[in-house]
């Protein structure tokens, strides 16, 4: 049963001619009489009686106010749909990790909110997994995580590399590692940690660089604000390892320090441990013109702020 068939068999009640019907729907009326004949043999009844007029049979009569409505609702989905398609999105839903949300969206989010008044921006912090569930199960339009190979690489997936970020150590002003310049794995191994819950893309970075390396990571507890985690890292047991922008505001606490790590690459060389941060949607979304104009937006504003870092190098 097609929507054709549909609005073919309410033209001809309503006009009392398939000739007519055929005018109304801008058919031929050999159209028209197939549209109808091919309903008629999915339900597997007679809906007119073919006279001079076409009249209903019973089977038609009962048909007709369903068919009517079907018409209507079909009508409001193709309204619907095509407002969709030509940018009158009421609202955008955007998921991103909370270091993200607030260092690096804010600018993106006037921008955008500037351009597009119409639109309401619904912003949620959330873990990186997390974020990738909600985006997967249709709930946000785009997230902005740290990549995850495993969640990102689907067929679906519209994945946009924006920039890598330093991951550095985060310890208390009187910890024994607090006057080191720099600090590698080894050095991080034998103290307690405190990481992010499960489901934030740093809690799986923290565990495969320790295993990389050969050690066994030593957490302490689980955390997931950055109030927290420097509440916690006070108190001068516990170590840290967080994103560089997870650290802006304690650059300006002097009861805490910041280390940067460092590893050795196959070449002996050291290089900064780091996590990527990607743009995700999907394909489908992709095609609304509001989603497209915000994903744009966030990849343009990643890329100035990548050409203006290296300029100033």
């Amino acid at each position: 049963m097609r929507i054709e068939q549909i609005r073919a068999f309410v033209a001809v009640s309503e006009t009392g001619s398939f000739g007519q019907a055929a005018k109304l729907c801008g058919v031929t009326q050999s159209t028209i009489s197939r549209q109808v004949q091919g309903l008629e043999s999915h339900l597997n009844t007679a809906l007119f009686h073919r006279q001079a007029q076409a009249k209903l049979t019973v089977s038609g009569e009962k048909l007709l106010p369903h068919a009517k409505r079907i018409c209507q609702e079909w009508d409001k989905i193709e309204y619907k749909i095509q407002q969709l398609l030509q940018g009158e999105q009421p609202e955008l839903c955007v998921a991103g990790i909370h270091s993200v949300c607030a260092y690096f969206l804010p600018p993106i989010l006037q921008s955008f909110c500037q351009s597009h008044p119409q639109v309401q921006l619904r912003v949620t912090a959330l873990g990186s997994d997390r974020a990738l569930k909600v985006l997967r199960d249709g709930l946000v339009d785009v997230a902005v995580v740290m990549n995850n190979k495993y969640l990102t690489s689907t067929s679906e997936m519209v994945c946009k590399h924006l920039y890598y970020e330093p991951i550095q150590v985060l310890v208390s002003s009187t910890h024994p590692l607090a006057t080191k310049d720099s600090v590698t794995i080894v050095d991080l191994a034998p103290y307690s940690q405190v990481i992010f819950k499960d489901g934030y893309g740093m809690q799986r970075i923290v565990q495969e660089v320790f295993a990389g390396h050969g050690f066994d990571l030593e957490v302490a507890m689980e955390l997931n604000t950055l109030d927290a985690f420097r509440g916690v890292i006070r108190q001068g047991n516990f170590i840290a390892l967080l994103p560089e922008s997870a650290l802006q505001e304690s650059k300006s606490d002097p009861s805490l320090s910041i280390i940067p790590i460092t590893l050795k690459s196959h070449q002996s060389q050291t290089q900064q441990l780091t996590r990527e941060v990607v743009l995700i949607t999907t394909k489908d979304r992709l095609q609304i013109p509001t989603v497209k104009d915000f994903f744009n937006l966030v990849y343009d504003y990643a890329k100035a702020m990548k050409n203006q870092l290296a300029s100033e190098k």
